[in-house]
């Protein structure tokens, strides 16, 4: 079976429309957080945020060695002295006392955060049968997946420091590293893991449709099959066709930035080509352009084979 598209073109690796050196995708000026920067896709994320002269990249992780050491890293790769500053700082975002504590001290530095990542995320117990977990091992997943990045964005978005919706560039970017099992069926290896993300991104579409996209941008999406500390202790190297990190890496610069706001509140697979699904989105003659015309809840966690629904439905003529 082959692997969903919206497109002729599925890349494994970055391509030039996503590369952050792309003028109209600079970070300059701007302080990025990423949740999970410590190692993995995280890092990879914080170099190409770092590579399209991002002026700050805050990272948080649970391990503050192994912060410490990507922040060396960075430093070491991209100067001291360079463009961008480097902050590791140790945080759960399981925990909403340590979420609390993180915000404060950003607001005692005076540092406002432009674009938020949120990339943490609690796998749970894999290969389980579900029925047979403790209650507590489920909600554990959904505390940090639903319930910490619920809180990671509440406090991103009521920022004390956000500057006027006058401002030159007042937008939020906010990234949602989701993952295919939220559509993946019959699921695999952790129940609570795919169900819990489905969660969030239910939730987080519709936070999106209250909120205006050059106030707030939202855009979840795949980052694809990713070989990782995390994914070593689940599976085996020789097991799949792994993609290269640069892929969603610099897929989220192209996310935080004004030519992805077409896709304010949805989800996509950062394999997909931007500039086709950008030309299929706009075409009124396109399946993709009639979805994305007609049907609000396109790309967004719905009921497989029915359309979204709305009020307007049960109204009165």
């Amino acid at each position: 079976m082959s692997l969903p598209s919206l497109g002729t073109t599925y890349h494994r690796t970055s391509y030039p429309a996503i590369s952050p050196s792309q003028t109209a995708l600079s970070q300059a000026g701007r302080t990025v957080l990423i949740t999970g920067g410590g190692g993995g896709i995280g890092f990879e994320i914080a170099r190409s945020f770092a590579k399209a002269s991002a002026s700050r990249i805050i990272i948080i992780g649970r391990r503050s060695a192994l912060l410490d050491e990507a922040a060396t890293k960075l430093r070491e790769e991209f100067g001291t002295n360079g463009a961008t500053e480097f902050i590791a700082r140790q945080g759960d975002i399981g925990d909403d006392a340590s979420i609390s504590s993180l915000w404060e001290y950003l607001h005692s530095q005076g540092i406002f955060v432009n674009v938020l990542v949120l990339n943490a995320a609690f796998f749970g117990p894999n290969g389980a049968e579900t029925l047979l977990l403790d209650k507590d091992e489920i909600m554990r997943a959904f505390q940090v997946n639903v319930g910490g990045n619920f809180l990671m964005t509440t406090k991103f978005v009521h920022q004390t420091l956000r500057p006027s919706i006058t401002a030159t560039d007042h937008r939020l970017y906010l990234l949602n590293v989701s993952t295919a099992q939220i559509h993946m069926y019959p699921s695999t290896g952790s129940d609570t893991y795919g169900s819990s993300k489905a969660a969030w991104m239910a939730m987080l579409s519709r936070i999106a449709d209250k909120s205006k996209v050059d106030e707030l941008q939202i855009i979840s999406y795949h980052p694809g099959a990713l070989y990782s500390e995390g994914a070593s202790k689940f599976i085996d190297k020789d097991l799949l066709n792994w993609d290269d990190m640069s892929l969603p890496a610099d897929y989220a610069v192209w996310a935080a930035s004004s030519e992805a706001s077409w896709l304010h509140g949805r989800f996509v697979w950062a394999h997909w080509d931007v500039d086709e699904l950008r030309a299929a989105a706009t075409d009124a003659t396109n399946e993709v352009g009639k979805q994305m015309k007609d049907n609000e809840g396109y790309l967004k966690v719905g009921v497989l084979g029915l359309p979204s629904v709305s009020l307007k439905s049960y109204l009165k003529e």
